[in-house]
């Protein structure tokens, strides 16, 4: 049973910058698939970044040209960097790991066997 925990997720001030990991318990992370989704209050979770295996990237639309999704293999982490926060980044950050290779529904939780227990973010003045 792969498990992943997330960290770094704080209050941050509009404009400001944060980087999130995700740990994994074991080396076999580095053959899932792994994705990031927030949830604000009140709304449903959303896909915001995915890296596979081999290192190719999505982002939503919402995030492109602000975060960069990246991985470690030799620590079995994954990396969110958030610049240019906005209020609506606001939200709890999840990341997720998935065995199954379907980049173009990469934004459907359905996808993923494993989830973290998530980190808040809040952008905030």
């Amino acid at each position: 049973q792969l498990q992943l925990v997330e960290s770094g997720g704080r209050l941050v001030q509009p404009g400001g910058s944060l980087r999130l990991s995700c740990a994994a318990s074991d080396f076999t992370f580095k053959y899932y698939n792994i994705g990031w989704f927030r949830q604000a209050e009140g709304k449903e979770r959303e896909g915001v970044s995915y890296i596979d295996e081999n290192r190719n990237t999505f982002y939503g639309n919402s995030v492109k040209g602000r975060f960069l999704i990246s991985r470690d293999s030799a620590t079995n982490t994954v990396y969110l960097q958030m610049n240019s926060l906005k209020s609506e980044d606001t939200g709890v950050y999840y990341c997720a790991a998935t065995g199954a290779d379907h980049p173009n529904f990469w934004d459907k939780k359905e996808l993923y066997e494993y989830w973290g227990q998530g980190t808040q973010v809040t952008v905030s003045a």
